[in-house]
């Protein structure tokens, strides 16, 4: 992470959303948001989807990362075919996932 000072105020210059989840996590958390999220989210909205098995962490705003997000994913926030939803707090503990503390998942509109 690089940080600059404006007037007083830090702002996070390039922050690395990169991470690694054990293969038992990144199971547990696939079969998770397959099933039960995709059930929630039909029930609410009306709207099918499915897990495009992307996961991203959610980043710092800064010149580089406008959306929160690594650039990389950005192309998704702007698609109407597709919807982004922050894993929820137990899912992440099921999986066993405490770092990162946050991760969105991508998901496509069917």
């Amino acid at each position: 992470m690089s940080v600059s000072t404006f007037a007083g105020i830090k702002a996070v210059d390039t922050y690395d959303g990169k991470f690694d989840l054990t293969k038992e996590s990144d199971d547990t958390l696939r079969a998770l948001l397959g099933s039960e999220v995709a059930k929630e989210t039909e029930q609410a909205e009306g709207t099918r989807v499915e897990y495009s098995g992307v996961l991203f962490q959610p980043v710092p705003w800064s010149p580089t990362t406008k959306k929160g997000m690594p650039q990389e994913f950005e192309k998704y926030h702007a698609d109407p075919d597709y919807v982004m939803i922050n894993i929820p707090p137990n899912f992440m503990f099921k999986a066993k996932v405490f770092k990162p503390a946050r991760l969105c998942a991508i998901y496509r509109k069917i």
